[in-house]
């Protein structure tokens, strides 16, 4: 019949064993112990924990411990001048026929790689309103595999980028036109006059106004999320 898992369980070992064990387990090795009960070493610790003896912090700061005299672990360490078991060796990993067979190959594409990859030099027009070539296929940011077109044409005239600089259209004569991307409708700018030039209220009246509505907007609209906050509060 099997036993109720409210039926207390009977002990491997008597009350005497378990006053030795408490007596000698804090200051000693479990493999101690375990010669003086003739013990597994296992069953000491299980014993042990189970009855919450715990080593003492003399024991732990002796020698015996085998933390204090270099022992512990010593069997799984490098040592000097110890030769690493693959030393010679390369490209021993995925050798075998039936890795091979599901690598993947140099060049190789699959799936929706495949199905959205088009080659160098097309074109696309992103959501800023750019006209965007493809340099390359390489870069590993898929990103940066394309340069905006009017960039690609100063640098074709003018040579590098200076840093802390970008090209820009002149004032309306951004366009997505091929033909029309030309440099004389570009110009160089640093990136301090970029951004007061993209400040609101370097635009029309109007557009400095709806900027400043939809400011007062979101303020109004954190004003009533932190009292409805700190009502629920």
């Amino acid at each position: 019949m099997p036993t109720s898992k409210h039926c207390k369980q009977r002990s491997s070992y008597t009350a005497a064993e378990a006053e030795t064990l408490r007596r000698l387990y804090p200051d000693n090795t479990a493999a101690s112990v375990a010669s003086a009960l003739a013990w597994p070493v296992q069953k000491v610790y299980g014993v042990a924990n189970a009855l919450g003896v715990r080593k003492s912090e003399a024991f732990f700061a002796s020698s015996a411990s085998g933390r204090t005299d270099g022992t512990r672990g010593k069997s799984s360490r490098f040592v000097a001048g110890q030769q690493s078991w693959n030393k010679g060796t390369t490209g021993i990993c995925g050798t075998h026929p039936n890795s091979r067979r599901t690598q993947f190959k140099k060049g190789e594409m699959n799936g929706a790689a495949q199905h959205n990859y088009v080659p160098i030099g097309s074109y696309r027009i992103t959501a800023d309103g750019y006209l965007e070539q493809k340099v390359n296929d390489t870069h590993p940011v898929p990103a940066r595999r394309w340069v905006a077109v009017h960039r690609l044409v100063w640098v074709e005239v003018h040579g590098p980028v200076p840093a802390g600089h970008v090209i820009c259209f002149q004032q309306g004569k951004k366009t997505v036109v091929l033909e029309h991307i030309t440099i004389d409708v570009l110009e160089l700018v640093s990136r301090a006059n970029l951004a007061r030039r993209n400040h609101p209220l370097n635009h029309s009246p109007e557009f400095a106004q709806v900027v400043q509505l939809k400011s007062a907007i979101s303020r109004q609209v954190n004003r009533i999320v932190r009292a409805e906050k700190g009502n629920q509060s």
